[in-house]
C-alpha cells in the first residue's frame, strides 16, 4: 500500500507520525510498522469530546507496546474558529517537536479523500492547477521534511486493511457534523464519486501532478527567524505558489481574495499576520506590526534609500538580523 519512493524517504530516518487513533493515522501507523520503518508519534487532545480520553490513553498503549516515544499536547480548549485554530495548535506543536528532538520527517495521514475534499472545494472557490493539484507526497520545509505517503490511498482502501488486520481504531463523531463545510464536501460530493471513479480520480492527480511540475518553477525561500525572502521568478503562479507554501507551514492559509490581490499589488497584508511584498528582485515575507514605533531618522532614511516598502519597516526596525539580510541583498541589486 505504500510505495517504494516514499518507504525510501523515510528509511533510517528519525520520522515523527502525526497520530490522532482514528481510520487514517492507525492504518498508517501499523503499515509503517509493517515496513520496519523507525518513527514517534505526536498527538493532541483539544477536551471537546469524552472519546479524546481513551484516543490518548490508545496512542500511549500503542507507543508502549512498540518501543515508541508518544508526545501529548492537552490544548486549550477553542470556542471560535475551531478548524483554523486547531490547526495552528496542531502544527505548531508538531513543528516544536521536530525541532527539539531533531527529526527529519513529520508523517501525517492525509489520503486520497483528503485531497480530493480539497480540490473540490478550491474548484467551487475559483482556482487554478497548482491549487487543484493541492497536497504533495514530499514537501521539504525549512528544516524537515512533510510527507505524506496515503495520499493515493482511498479511505475504504484504509478501513479494509484495519478490519482484515482487527485493529482497533476510533471514529470521531464530529466527522459527521455537516455544518462544516469541509465535511459537507465529503458527504454529499467526493465520497460518493470515489465510490463510483476511484481509478479514474487516481489516475487524474497523476497527471495533475506532472502538469504542475512543468508550469511550476522550484523555488527556494529561506528564512532568518520570522523573515522569509526568495528570488522573484517572474512567474506570478510560481510566485504566489510559494508564498501560500510558505503561509501553510506558519499556520496560515491564504484567502482566495489574498491570492487575487498579490497578482495586482506589490504589497498584501494577508489576515493583519503577514506582510507580502513583491520587489522586482525579490520576495519578502515578515510577520505584520500594526503599532506604531518612534523609528529613528538614520533606520528610516537607510529605507528610504533602498525603497523598503512602508509595511515591512516597523517588522526589520525590531530585527536586526533581518535588516541586515535585505539591506545586503538589495545594495547588490
Amino acid at each position: 500500500m505504500l510505495e517504494n519512493s516514499t518507504l525510501w524517504e523515510l528509511k533510517d530516518k528519525k520520522n515523527l507520525l502525526a497520530f490522532s487513533a482514528g481510520v487514517d493515522s492507525t492504518a498508517l501507523f501499523f503499515l509503517l510498522i509493517q515496513h520496519n520503518i523507525n518513527f514517534d508519534i505526536a498527538t493532541v487532545n483539544y477536551g471537546l469530546r469524552e472519546q479524546s480520553r481513551d484516543e490518548v490513553v490508545y496512542a500511549k498503549e500503542l507507543a508502549n507496546t512498540h518501543g515508541l516515544t508518544c508526545h501529548i499536547l492537552d490544548a486549550k480548549k477553542l470556542s471560535k474558529n475551531f478548524e483554523s485554530r486547531a490547526r495552528e495548535i496542531r502544527y505548531n506543536f508538531f513543528q516544536e517537536l521536530v525541532k527539539e528532538h531533531k527529526y527529519d520527517n513529520l508523517i501525517t495521514a492525509h489520503h486520497l479523500g483528503d485531497r480530493f475534499e480539497w480540490m473540490l472545494m478550491q474548484f467551487c472557490k475559483g482556482a487554478g492547477c497548482a491549487e487543484l493539484a493541492g497536497m504533495k507526497t514530499i514537501e521539504p520545509r525549512e528544516y524537515y521534511k512533510l510527507i505524506r505517503p496515503l495520499l493515493h490511498v482511498d479511505k475504504s482502501e484504509l478501513l479494509k486493511y484495519l478490519n482484515k488486520q482487527t485493529i482497533k481504531y476510533f471514529e470521531d463523531e464530529s466527522n459527521l457534523d455537516e455544518s462544516i463545510k469541509r465535511n459537507s464536501f465529503r458527504h454529499k460530493h467526493s465520497n460518493p464519486l470515489l465510490k463510483e471513479h476511484l481509478d479514474g480520480i487516481k489516475k487524474s492527480f497523476k497527471y495533475i501532478d506532472e502538469d504542475r511540475d512543468i508550469l511550476i518553477g522550484d523555488i527556494k525561500v529561506k528564512n532568518i527567524d520570522d523573515f522569509a525572502y526568495f528570488e522573484n521568478s517572474s512567474n506570478s503562479r510560481s510566485n504566489i505558489y510559494a508564498i501560500d507554501k510558505y503561509l501553510k507551514s506558519q499556520g496560515y492559509m491564504l484567502t482566495s481574495n489574498e491570492r487575487e490581490l498579490l497578482k495586482i499589488d506589490s504589497t498584501v497584508v494577508a489576515g493583519r499576520k503577514f506582510v507580502i511584498n513583491q520587489g522586482i528582485n525579490f520576495i519578502f515575507i515578515a510577520p505584520f506590526i500594526t503599532e506604531e514605533l518612534q523609528m529613528p531618522h538614520k533606520f528610516k532614511e537607510k529605507c528610504r534609500v533602498l525603497k523598503i516598502e512602508p509595511k515591512l519597516r516597523p517588522f526589520l526596525y525590531k530585527n536586526e538580523k533581518a535588516f541586515l539580510k535585505i539591506e545586503k541583498l538589495l545594495s547588490a541589486v
